[in-house]
């Protein structure tokens, strides 16, 4: 499949049939993944390390667990802005910090929830702050595994329209993984 800036692609199947490991092995999240993907037309599957470093920072992923995908024993500036650590490791800590209060206000957090830990929230705001850790570095492509599965029906709304104002927002491609067919008609 061939995926533009702005266009969102829903991958949709029963449990267990590959969803997931396909959208991992698209980013090159596992080892054994074979075949092509063209990114801006190099095929990345060719790319060693430091070059899938660099790439890491354009292309994300949003898992479907909020809770099993943040690190318990962080508080969410540091899951935030963990990602700027890595990338852009010369950026001072108050620019960090301004990033952080950015990207938070984005995903519709109060910028104060910086200094809380992911237990202390609901699973609306956790799938927020995995949602706010893939925006930081600005990405063009996200991948976004069963993002509303672990999430009532009235937050999943909530969600679905974020991602939406965000892709608007910042021209990103979607690869939108899930099983629900009312997502796919939603969005």
């Amino acid at each position: 499949f061939q995926l533009l800036r702005g266009e969102t692609l829903a991958m949709v199947g029963e449990s267990g049939c590959g969803k997931t490991t396909a959208g991992q092995s698209i980013l090159r999240l596992l080892r054994e993944a074979e075949g092509q993907v063209m990114f801006e037309g190099t095929n990345i599957m060719d790319y060693g390390r430091n070059e899938l470093k660099s790439l890491r920072q354009r292309m994300q992923i949003v898992f479907q667990d909020p809770f099993g995908s943040l690190s318990p024993r962080m508080k969410v500036d540091d899951i935030v802005g963990e990602g700027l650590s890595i990338h852009s490791p010369s950026m001072k800590k108050p620019q960090r910090q301004e990033k952080v209060i950015e990207v938070l206000r984005t995903v519709g957090l109060d910028p104060e929830t910086k200094n809380r830990y992911p237990h202390e929230f609901s699973g609306g705001q956790r799938q927020r702050i995995a949602i706010a850790r893939a925006l930081i570095l600005q990405p063009d492509f996200m991948v976004l595994d069963e993002p509303t599965s672990a999430l009532d029906v009235s937050v999943q709304a909530q969600i679905l329209n974020l991602l939406e104002e965000i892709q608007i927002q910042n021209d990103l491609a979607y690869l939108f993984i899930t099983h629900d067919l009312g997502v796919v008609e939603y969005i």
